[in-house]
C-alpha cells in the first residue's frame, strides 16, 4: 500500500497569490494572479493543468481586466496528475475564499457581493469565450431564502464552545476537453431491439446508463422501444468504434452525441416515404443494412452565429475551447468545536445547472459523491508526508460519519444548444468548489481563515489562539 500511495499520481498543489480590485459598491474591476504548480518529477499534464488555473480563477464573474501567470515547478514531491475537476479545486479555493475576504472589507454580505458580479450577457470567461447560458442570478435567487434560514439557524444553535457558520462558493467547469473533441459510436437494429456499441469509459460514473438512456431518448418516440430492448456492448475495442477518454466531463456531450448520431442514422435508414419505420424483418428482406456508425465533433457558434470548431487558447489565453459548461452554487453549514478544533459539516446544499437531465439517479449519484470528496479535501485529506501518509486512514480519507445526512440537491435545467437533448456534463462539477464553501463557513463560525488545506483541528486551534 505504501508503494501504491507513493507511485500513483496525486492532485498537484497550487501555491497562489491572488488580488481583486473592486469599487466601494462591490463591483470587481480587475483580477491579478500568480501561481506555482508543484507537479512533482514528471511533466505529464503539467502545461494543461497550469492553463486550467488561468481558465477558472474568477470564472463565475464578469471581470473586465485580468492578468495572470502560472508556473510549472518540478520537485521531488509526489507525481502530479489528473483528478476530478482537474485544476478547478485549487483555483476556486483562492478565488472563492478571496471573495469572502473582499465582502468583509466592503462590509457586504458574501451572497450579495457574488450577485453583483456573476456572469451576465456581454461578459466572457477569463479565457475569452462567452458563456453558453447565464444561470447564476437565478441560482442565487433560489438559494437566498435557504441561505438566510441557514444563517438564522447557525446563530440560534451556536454555543460557547460549539460555533456554527454558513459558507458559499460559486463555480464553473467545462464539459469537454480544450479544443475540438470527437468520438464515435454505433448501433445495430436487431430482431428484438437494438444493440449500442460505445466506448463510453465507465469507472463508476454511469457510462452504461448514459449510453442506454441517450440511445433510448433518440429512438423511443419513433420505434417505441423500452429501455430493456437496448443492449450494450461497452469498451470492447475489437467491436466498438473509437471513443474518447472519460475525462474532462466530456462523455455525456461528446460520446452521447455520437450515440445519438448513430441512432439518427439508423432511423434515417428505417424511415419509409410515408414517415413510418421499417421493422427488422423489412430491413432484412429489402437488404438494407442494420448497422450504422455515428460521429461527433465539438463545435460552437462564432460572433456571426456560424458553427465553427472549438479552438484552443492563443498566447494571451483567449479562445473558444469549450462548447458547453456546467455551473454550481455551493452552501455548507458547519459546526466548529473551539476546544478540540474539530470541524463537522452538518448540512450541505448544492444548486447546479447541468442542462437537461435524462437520468436523475445517475446525476445525483455524481453530485453526492463529489460533495463528500469535497468534505475530505477541505477537512482531512493530506499527502504532505510521503512516509506518514501511506494508507487511506493516515492520508485522511473521510469516514461515512463525516458526510452529513442532510444534503439538498437543487437542479436548474437550462437546455444547452450543444449536447444531446439539451444536456451538459456532470461528473466533475460537484468537486470544483465544495471545499471553499466549507472554509468560508469555518470563518463565519469562529473567525478563523484557512488558506492551506486541509483545515485540520491543529490549524483551527492555532487560528483561534492567534485571534485571542
Amino acid at each position: 500500500m505504501k508503494e501504491t500511495f507513493n507511485a500513483t499520481t496525486k492532485r498537484s498543489p497550487f501555491h497562489m497569490r491572488l488580488k481583486y480590485g473592486a469599487t466601494e459598491q462591490g463591483k470587481i474591476t480587475a483580477m491579478e494572479s500568480e501561481f506555482y504548480v508543484d507537479h512533482g518529477p514528471y511533466s505529464e499534464f503539467s502545461a494543461r493543468l497550469t492553463g486550467r488555473g488561468t481558465q477558472f480563477m474568477g470564472a463565475p464573474y464578469g471581470i473586465p481586466h485580468i492578468r495572470g501567470k502560472g508556473h510549472i515547478v518540478y520537485t521531488n514531491h509526489s507525481w502530479g496528475g489528473a483528478f476530478r475537476a482537474f485544476g478547478a479545486p485549487q483555483s476556486y479555493l483562492a478565488t472563492e475564499v478571496l471573495m469572502d475576504e473582499l465582502a468583509e472589507k466592503l462590509d457586504m454580505d458574501p451572497l450579495e457581493l457574488r450577485e453583483i458580479n456573476v456572469l451576465r450577457p456581454g461578459d466572457t470567461f477569463p479565457f475569452g469565450q462567452s458563456p453558453d447560458v447565464f444561470p447564476f442570478s437565478a441560482m442565487i435567487r433560489r438559494l437566498r431564502p435557504l441561505y438566510e434560514e441557514a444563517g438564522r439557524r447557525a446563530e440560534a444553535e451556536s454555543a460557547d464552545t460549539l460555533r456554527r457558520g454558513v459558507g458559499i462558493a460559486l463555480s464553473v467547469f467545462s464539459a469537454g476537453h480544450d479544443g475540438p473533441d470527437t468520438a464515435e459510436a454505433a448501433v445495430r437494429l436487431t430482431e428484438d431491439g437494438v444493440t449500442v456499441y460505445s466506448c463510453w469509459e465507465d469507472h463508476g460514473q454511469g457510462g452504461d446508463i448514459g449510453t442506454q438512456a441517450t440511445a433510448h431518448e433518440t429512438l423511443r418516440e419513433a420505434l417505441g422501444l423500452r429501455p430493456d430492448q437496448i443492449r450494450l456492448v461497452m469498451n470492447d475495442t475489437g467491436r466498438v468504434p473509437v471513443g474518447i477518454a472519460a475525462s474532462g466531463s466530456s462523455s455525456q456531450v461528446v460520446t452521447g452525441s455520437a450515440i445519438a448520431d448513430a441512432c439518427e442514422n439508423l432511423l434515417d435508414a428505417m424511415r419509409k416515404s410515408d414517415g413510418t419505420y421499417r421493422t427488422w424483418d423489412e430491413m432484412v428482406s429489402e437488404e438494407i443494412p442494420t448497422y450504422y456508425k455515428g460521429r461527433y465533433v465539438s463545435h460552437i457558434r462564432d460572433e456571426n452565429g456560424q458553427l465553427v470548431k472549438c479552438t484552443i487558447c492563443d498566447e494571451n489565453g483567449q479562445g473558444k475551447p469549450f462548447e458547453t459548461m456546467m455551473y454550481a452554487l455551493f452552501m455548507a453549514e458547519v459546526a466548529v468545536d473551539t476546544v478540540s478544533g474539530k470541524v463537522g459539516v452538518d448540512r450541505f446544499t448544492l444548486i447546479t445547472d447541468v442542462g437537461k437531465i435524462n437520468n436523475y439517479a445517475a446525476v445525483e449519484g455524481q453530485l453526492y459523491g463529489g460533495i463528500v470528496q469535497g468534505i475530505g479535501l477541505a477537512l482531512s485529506e493530506d499527502y504532505e508526508d510521503m512516509e506518514k501518509h501511506t494508507s487511506f486512514i493516515s492520508a485522511g480519507l473521510p469516514y461515512i460519519k463525516d458526510a452529513p445526512d442532510n444534503i439538498r440537491l437543487i437542479h436548474m435545467e437550462t437546455p444547452r444548444e450543444f449536447g444531446p437533448f439539451g444536456a451538459s456534463g456532470t461528473g466533475e462539477l460537484p468537486l470544483t468548489a465544495p471545499h471553499p464553501a466549507i472554509i468560508n463557513a469555518i470563518r463565519n463560525a469562529c473567525g478563523v481563515r484557512i488558506t492551506k488545506l486541509p483545515a485540520s483541528p491543529k490549524k483551527i486551534l492555532e487560528g483561534l489562539k492567534t485571534r485571542k
